[in-house]
């Protein structure tokens, strides 16, 4: 399944692949086969999701604490962005900033470009941040604020490697190990 938001950027890749195969085929399979490699990064296959608090995203985390985690996307990873809890969206805040490579953890939290969701339930506020990386120049917000959000519910997606940021309540306690590649829809934290 692709992200529905990406449909549109695939047909046209198509069309314009269908267009050059009239004109010279080894640059029409050039073109099918980038736009299979885009097809492949917006891919949003189906999740479980599971108990507790969920992982916002899929890759590698890099860093974590008690009550943070950020988790790397490399290009191989689906970038569909999910709600780690069920909860109203009580903020969201834009910031616009650089675009450094999202695997150099201090600078890309700092000084990339990057959304920050807040969802509030009654076990607190939980904040996910969407932090835009050197090819990832694209944050893409699906909620808004007001809006109820259920746990595993798609609410963003950033385009082309990036990284992602939970933070809980400090109820909650972080149980992944730094390291671990992780998945949206699986559990990373537990209440103390």
């Amino acid at each position: 399944m692709i992200e529905s938001s990406c449909r549109k950027i695939i047909a046209i890749e198509v069309i314009a692949s269908i267009f050059l195969s009239f004109i010279n085929l080894y640059v029409s399979l050039l073109s099918f086969a980038f736009t299979a490699i885009t097809a492949f990064f917006f891919r949003d296959p189906p999740r479980v999701i599971e108990e507790g608090v969920i992982s916002p995203a899929d890759g590698k985390i890099d860093f974590v604490s008690e009550t943070r985690m950020e988790v790397f996307m490399n290009i191989f990873d689906c970038h569909v962005n999910r709600s780690p809890v069920s909860g109203k969206v009580v903020k969201i805040n834009y910031i616009p900033g650089k675009f450094p490579p999202a695997f150099i953890r201090n600078r890309s939290v700092k000084t990339a470009e990057r959304n920050e969701i807040w969802i509030e339930n009654e076990d607190g506020v939980f904040k996910v941040t969407q932090i835009a990386g050197f090819l990832a120049r694209r944050i893409v917000c699906y909620v808004k604020t007001g809006d109820f959000v259920e746990k595993g519910q798609k609410i963003g997606m950033i385009r082309f490697g990036s990284r992602v940021v939970l933070e809980v309540p400090k109820s909650y306690k972080i149980v992944v190990k730094k390291g671990r590649k992780v998945f949206a829809g699986e559990k990373v934290a537990v209440k103390r």
